[in-house]
């Protein structure tokens, strides 16, 4: 088979897709591809979701059960069984790649999952890499691997790296619109990567290599990093000088106001934090890689201390909110609405809220928490609390000393806590300014 061979089986949607690693980058790419009428098999090292997936159930809550049903009863199949690989045209790894205790790149998942793959790799074959990594990351890890099969790469094997850009919980981009960089480690790679993109996605952005498409993705992230530290620090700095000059300068009213600015100026918020697999981890592959040609990136690595404080920031505001109502954080019962990252989705990688939790209960106070999308605590690397989420009724409001909101759910009912709660500190400027509100 040549590689025109299979671009006419991309064309014509014989080809067999393989998506490995069903979180969410890769579940609803599997689903697009299937949707779109490929044969897809899904991979996953975790045997519970191509368990829960076969029965037709979702553990996504973007992703609705109906829409399982019919892509399992049509096109797509799921398994942890590598040896399926040898029936694949094309390989897609979205697994994750998150920073060990150094806060260095681990790319374990990356490289375990290739290595798995090496024994059914086969000729006239694409890999695309979509997880985020460094600059490097394809054609320093993922090509000699494959070259060790003894193909020759642009030749008798395709590699590309074409980075996700999903958003959970946004219902006005899906992964069918949103536009999907691609980069080629030679110009054939990169044709046949378009191809299998373009069988799916409305907008493929072409660029000249998988370094330049894996550093496009790390822009994107720290854009917004730095973005949002820089916000950050300017309500620390708003909050401080109403203080000062006794009168309340709401830094979301700045936030408006500047946003009217028909140009130059591009609108973040505040908040507790960051949160997520992306914007708190991808600066920091760049730093890392950078340090490798003796650039230290002081701007990104400001903005990133900038945002790690801001659970510390949130607790002191509590505190001394309490502290005004004759309370201390030591024994005070604390509510923390919302453990999920962002709000309306399931997701509690890097949420700040867990870090908050951590910080209260070392102080010395009884923490509880309610997020409709987390029924209990999961398992991480760092924190093991043994918590299940509370309903947010109106007299478990009244029992806390405090209420904390730091992931603005939109399955809230905000006016029945505000009316109820004694004390809450508003992170996400989710609550009209009142007596009992205090924006944190």
């Amino acid at each position: 088979m040549t590689a025109s061979s299979l671009l006419s089986r991309i064309r014509n949607k014989e080809a067999v897709i393989g998506v490995f690693g069903l979180g969410y980058v890769g579940l609803p790419l599997a689903l697009c591809f299937a949707e779109a009428g490929f044969r897809v098999i899904g991979f996953d090292n975790d045997p519970a979701k191509p368990d829960l997936l076969s029965e037709g159930q979702t553990y996504l809550n973007h992703i609705t059960p109906n829409r399982i049903k019919a892509a399992i009863n049509s096109k797509l199949s799921v398994t942890t069984d590598y040896s399926q690989a040898n029936q694949l045209d094309a390989i897609i790894i979205c697994v994750p790649t998150p920073l060990n205790k150094y806060r260095e790149p681990d790319l374990s998942y990356v490289s375990n999952t290739v290595t798995q793959l090496l024994p059914y790799l086969k000729a006239q074959q694409i890999l695309s890499l979509e997880s985020t990594s460094y600059p490097g990351t394809t054609e320093e890890l993922i090509r000699p691997l494959v070259e060790s099969k003894g193909f020759s790469i642009g030749e008798d094997y395709y590699l590309v790296y074409s980075p996700e850009r999903e958003d959970p919980g946004n219902s006005s981009y899906t992964t069918k619109t949103i536009p999907k960089v691609c980069g080629g480690e030679t110009p054939a790679c990169l044709n046949v990567g378009v191809k299998l993109y373009e069988a799916i996605i409305n907008t493929v952005v072409q660029v000249s290599s998988t370094k330049t498409a894996e550093m496009t993705k790390l822009l994107e992230n720290i854009y917004r990093a730095v973005n949002i530290g820089l916000v950050n620090e300017m309500k620390i700095v708003a909050d401080a000088m109403g203080l000062d000059i006794f009168e309340v300068i709401d830094i979301h009213e700045v936030i408006e106001a500047a946003a009217t600015k028909p140009f130059g100026f591009t609108k973040f918020s505040p908040g507790p934090g960051l949160g997520g697999h992306c914007i708190p981890i991808d600066p920091f592959y760049l730093t890392w890689k950078a340090r490798e040609y003796g650039i230290h990136t002081r701007f990104i690595e400001l903005a990133g201390e900038v945002n790690r404080a801001m659970p510390e920031w949130v607790v002191q505001k509590t505190a001394d909110a309490l502290n005004e109502h004759g309370k201390a954080v030591k024994g005070s019962k604390i509510l923390i609405l919302g453990l999920a990252y962002k709000k309306n989705v399931s997701d509690s990688r890097e949420a700040p809220a867990v870090q908050i939790i951590h910080l209260l209960k070392a102080k010395g106070a009884q923490v509880d928490y309610s997020d409709p999308y987390i029924a209990s605590f999961p398992k991480k690397r760092d924190y093991r609390f043994d918590m299940n989420s509370v309903e947010a009724s109106v007299n478990a409001l009244q029992s806390y000393d405090c209420v904390i909101l730091v992931t603005d759910h939109d399955d809230f009912d905000y006016a029945e806590i505000e009316n109820h709660a004694q004390l809450i500190i508003d992170t996400r400027n989710r609550f009209n300014a009142c007596k009992n509100v205090i924006q944190g």
